[in-house]
């Protein structure tokens, strides 16, 4: 059934890229929609969603690191609360990716995966997920 969905993810470390294709594709497999499009959202500042390579972790590690490097945590930033840094990057990755859903499947090409983005963790974050037809 279209509609709206969430889930919750329970991040471990200050940054990371968490694979939640599964729980993208357990959703559409329990809501049982055939096509449509798959909004996903973070309503978080610090987080953001994208979608790249998942068969090699070293891509998510490079990512991070490049990031690290371009957008140090310390950079004499104004921002009394210490995480700019997770701000711009969050902002960088964007706080939503759509996916085309077709005969029950998520088209995503053979080694993408959707990731969030934790730039400032750890935290329980919330993913907003909206079926469309």
């Amino acid at each position: 059934m279209l509609g709206m969905y969430s889930f919750r993810i329970t991040t471990k470390a200050r940054e990371a890229m968490i694979d939640i294709t599964g729980q993208l594709e357990e959703l559409l497999r329990d809501v049982a929609v055939d096509s449509g499009l798959m909004v996903v959202y973070t309503p978080h500042t610090t987080t953001g969603l994208t979608i790249n390579e998942g068969a090699d972790p070293d891509v998510c590690r490079d990512i991070l690191a490049h990031l690290g490097n371009l957008i140090p945590q310390n950079a004499g930033f104004r921002h009394s609360e210490g995480n700019s840094d997770a701000h711009i990057k969050a902002t960088l990755f964007g706080s939503s990716v759509q996916i085309i859903v077709h005969e029950g499947q998520l088209m995503l090409g053979t080694w993408q995966r959707v990731f969030l983005g934790e730039f400032d963790g750890p935290r329980t974050r919330t993913v907003w997920v909206k079926l469309l037809s």
